[in-house]
């Protein structure tokens, strides 16, 4: 259906939209030659100059990292044996959830899943075997953190993490001596840690912040049970404390600030 349009009122919608035009093209125009005098990483960073709150009260957080080694061995001494051909997988996938319970103090909970694999041909005197092991297990880790921000806008921040870990894992061993000799070694460890974990924050776009993590001094409980061929059972009890900086357990991870840009009283 067609409707007709008096010829008066075209002509003044026709002026106001003239007039709206001539105000507006100076206002953008004046916001590109702004826009233009930026560098990308300026535009960027002017994201956390108003308002960007990562670590207030109320926000949540949401968090990965994860881990992966792939390593070939020849003629490699390793865990009380020498490796003279063989090939080591492992993977850590860690998922971390956390709730701002008052500014810059949050309560968080780690989920933790990881497995090992080695497949070789391996010397322990006098005789050289094949040994074949997978360890598969899952930790959940509640934790509290604590977070310094670094520069004046909270992009980058220093925090701690205080952490009590229990977890569990699997392992199966199969090894072979002269093609008939095989021995299947079932093994369950428990494991129970407390740990302080310092780490750095910085945000990479926007609420996305790029994480840095390292453990430095915990006290660690473990308790294994073996089987041996069904038959022979052991257990054993070891308890550690470590105070070092340890490379190997340096952690990298992605993080999300939910309410990073919202303002809270």
């Amino acid at each position: 259906m067609l409707y007709n349009i008096p010829y008066s009122k075209s002509k003044g919608l026709f002026s106001i939209l003239l007039l709206l035009t001539i105000v507006t093209n100076p206002v953008l125009a004046q916001q590109k030659d702004q826009d233009e005098k930026y560098t990308p990483y300026e535009l960027l960073s002017s994201y956390y100059n108003k308002d960007f709150k990562p670590f207030g009260k109320r926000n949540v957080y949401i968090g990965l990292s994860f881990s992966l080694e792939d390593r070939n061995l020849s003629n490699t001494d390793f865990l009380l044996q020498r490796v003279i051909d063989g090939e080591r997988l492992d993977y850590n996938i860690v998922l971390k959830s956390g709730y701002y319970t008052g500014n810059y103090g949050m309560v968080g909970l780690n989920v933790n899943y990881y497995q090992s694999k080695f497949d070789g041909d391996v010397f322990r005197d006098p005789d050289t075997l094949r040994s074949n092991r997978i360890t598969r297990g899952f930790a959940i880790t509640p934790n509290f953190r604590s977070s310094v921000p670094l520069t004046n806008n909270e992009r980058l921040s220093f925090f701690t993490e205080l952490g009590f870990t229990i977890g569990r894992s699997n392992s199966l061993t199969r090894e072979t001596m002269n093609l008939d000799e095989i021995n299947k070694i079932y093994s369950t460890d428990y494991n129970f840690r407390l740990g302080l974990s310092p780490g750095i924050t910085f945000f990479v776009m926007e609420a996305f912040a790029f994480e840095v993590q390292l453990d430095v001094l915990g006290y660690e409980l473990k308790i294994e049970e073996k089987t041996t061929n069904n038959e022979d059972s052991s257990r054993e009890l070891r308890q550690n404390v470590d105070f070092n900086i340890n490379l190997l357990s340096l952690r990298f991870g992605l993080a999300y600030y939910f309410g990073a840009k919202n303002i809270k009283n």
